[in-house]
């Protein structure tokens, strides 16, 4: 049996754990407040504004209604982390492994996450279809789902003062100084990334993009990082590749920043 596929689930099901992992950050910040601990050069750029409350960043987060063609899912309660429980094996990569794990670069103020998944799109069942053919065409669209499938996690967090552009300046000279890549263990699980890449995207007041390179026993596979800050407030974006024709999306930021205004 060839070891391709066999190394190709071991991927997917690595991205999978991650993803299951990843489903419990954020949650804890959306019960309480925390002080912002980013530290770095204030932004000129970034007058001094008070954070959002939860309940405002509730009213900002995307839903069903915004796109439509996406199902969206809050972590459970009691599947919350602890702050700073997402550990980088380098000191200085810690902004980007918080931003891909825990959702946003630096401790907030308040911050709340929705994990989305685009609605798959399956082909109808022939008129008059015999029941071993409707079997076939519901198996069909599920492997197809499966092969384009992504997952995002969608965080919003709110800063005081200049904690939203330190934390970008934080996140901005993490990417670059991990540029060969960190190991980043979540409840001593760990995940170890390759490489870190600069990618392109645009919006806000600014905004920081990457592809981070898995790396699951040799076999790699890009996984996508957005964050974009406006005003007081991140959004921070992290999809991974479920399947193998899974492909790169903006809807999902593009759609946030744009409620966001």
């Amino acid at each position: 049996m060839s070891k391709v596929p066999v190394r190709r689930t071991a991927v997917a099901a690595s991205l999978i754990s991650l993803s299951l992992a990843l489903t419990a950050c954020g949650s804890e910040d959306e019960k309480k407040d925390a002080k912002a601990v980013a530290k770095g050069s204030p932004s000129a750029a970034a007058p001094a504004a008070k954070a959002l409350t939860q309940a405002e960043l509730e009213k900002l987060a995307l839903t069903k209604t915004d796109l439509k063609d996406h199902d969206f899912k809050a972590p459970e309660p009691g599947e919350a982390l602890k702050p700073g429980s997402a550990v980088a094996d380098k000191p200085d990569c810690r902004p980007i492994a918080a931003a891909a794990t825990e959702g946003t670069p630096a401790t907030a103020v308040a911050q709340l996450t929705r994990m989305v998944m685009p609605v798959p799109k399956t082909a109808p069942t022939p008129s008059g279809a015999s029941t071993d053919e409707k079997i076939e065409t519901g198996l069909k669209n599920a492997a197809d789902s499966l092969d384009s499938a992504t997952m995002t996690f969608t965080t919003l967090s709110s800063y005081d003062g200049t904690g939203a552009a330190d934390a970008m300046a934080a996140l901005k000279k993490a990417a670059t100084t991990c540029a060969d890549g960190f190991t980043v263990t979540v409840e001593g699980d760990k995940t170890k990334m390759a490489k870190v890449t600069p990618a392109a995207y645009s919006g806000g007041d600014e905004a920081l993009a990457y592809t981070l390179t898995m790396d699951v026993d040799g076999e790699l596979a890009d996984t996508h990082l957005v964050t974009v800050r406006k005003g007081a407030t991140i959004a921070n974006f992290y999809t991974m590749p479920i399947g193998e024709k899974a492909t790169r999306s903006t809807a999902i930021p593009d759609a946030q920043v744009k409620k966001l205004g």
